[in-house]
């Protein structure tokens, strides 16, 4: 039986429900939802959305809500509800000073909680535990105002490195981990950063949904691939130089043009216009829907993950590498700390110049034991599994 059932969860976070893509967020709050009541809150609109997107369904259905014409209490499951805040936040995060940024950020998490709290008292919840996924600035005062039995903090980004967040996150993000009942991440060097401010603070893994990732199933190879006769250097995943170096693809490309590498994904402007694009033995396959992941996958020969290090990538948790390794395929990657979780299956590159001589001796690791232990490493990072840490934090 699960760590915690039969209690209220409200959470709070930057996903809204109905976004296509799933997160962390979503994935975690289906799990709490099996065993508890779950109130998942979308985030309030503010000024600046209903100016420039009022004409997207969403946004005009949150509007009808605000205005009374619609129930913003949306039910998902016999014990789970989504909900559209009924009031609007002012757009203030354009306020260069963090004092008077904070009145303003103040009155709107008043109004926010007021939202909330309606819902609460609606659904009859009690004894509530808020969970906040990494929302720095609109989740700052809940707990103040929402009384919650335990509030925690969960961090999945390094978000202070992105312009957006920075401004006012340096100082605020501290002040809110400090305050929190609970800290968790999904990374070990968010947890690090955590523990510097909270010593309540505790690594809770990441949860992966493998179903997909089939490694006993024989895929056909995809026909956009290159000939079969050269071996194949596979990535899957948005190419963005945020994200990635370049310049690691390029030097793999330059040194062993014996080789074939295979970008799967969508490109940013930086790698639509780079040399890389100049190197005929790089091919760009662009964006794939997800259920033909595997089969690119189990084609490749080795996949890569040349991660850019930098403040917005080092604590993050690559999940490519869990669906690189549930379909037991030999994986070459940048190292970061988060990165030592995988030591004992992946190859981990120091360098630029580490990637070659990686990729050589991963071509060459036939070992079924190996490869046996890499899938079932990938696959005990279940969400059932994170969750289950998450309840062992709160009862800390």
């Amino acid at each position: 039986m699960p760590l915690i059932q039969n209690r209220d969860i409200v959470i709070v976070g930057l996903q809204q429900w109905f976004t296509a893509i799933g997160s962390n967020c979503k994935n975690i709050a289906l799990q709490f939802a099996k065993h508890n009541r779950v109130l998942y809150v979308n985030s309030p609109l503010d000024r600046r959305t209903i100016l420039q997107q009022k004409q997207d369904p969403e946004v005009a259905f949150h509007l009808k809500v605000v205005k009374g014409q619609a129930n913003g209490i949306v039910p998902i499951a016999d014990n789970f509800w989504n909900l559209y805040p009924n009031r609007v936040l002012e757009s203030a995060n354009f306020i260069p000073f963090t004092p008077v940024f904070s009145v303003f950020n103040r009155i709107n998490n008043r109004r926010f909680a007021k939202s909330i709290q309606d819902a609460i008292q609606e659904l009859g919840f009690k004894d509530v535990l808020l969970f906040n996924d990494n929302d720095i600035f609109r989740g700052f005062y809940l707990k103040e105002f929402l009384q919650p039995d335990r509030y925690i903090y969960y961090s999945r980004d390094y978000l202070i490195a992105m312009d957006y967040w920075k401004r006012h996150g340096v100082t605020l993000e501290p002040r809110h981990i400090a305050k929190a009942d609970v800290a968790v991440a999904n990374s070990l060097y968010l947890t690090d950063m955590l523990l510097q401010y909270n010593p309540n603070s505790y690594y809770v893994g990441q949860g992966c949904d493998l179903t997909l990732f089939d490694p006993e199933k024989t895929y056909e190879r995809p026909a956009d691939l290159p000939p079969a006769n050269a071996p194949v250097i596979g990535y899957v995943g948005a190419l963005t130089a945020m994200r990635l170096d370049p310049q690691i693809l390029l030097y793999i490309s330059r040194t062993r043009p014996d080789w074939q590498i295979v970008l799967v994904g969508p490109e940013d402007e930086v790698f639509q216009q780079s040399a890389l694009h100049q190197q005929p033995n790089i091919h760009f396959l662009g964006r794939k829907p997800l259920s033909d992941l595997p089969g690119y996958l189990q084609h490749f020969d080795v996949c890569i993950n040349p991660q850019l290090v930098n403040e917005i990538t080092i604590g993050n948790y690559p999940l490519k590498i869990d669906e690189y390794l549930a379909m037991g395929k030999p994986t070459v990657a940048t190292d970061t700390k988060t990165m030592q979780l995988f030591k004992d299956h992946v190859y981990l590159a120091q360098s630029v110049e580490d990637y070659v001589p990686l990729i050589e001796k991963a071509l060459l690791d036939k070992d079924p034991a190996r490869r046996a232990a890499q899938i079932a490493f990938a696959r005990s990072h279940t969400w059932e599994n994170s969750v289950e840490e998450i309840y062992r934090a709160i009862l800390k």
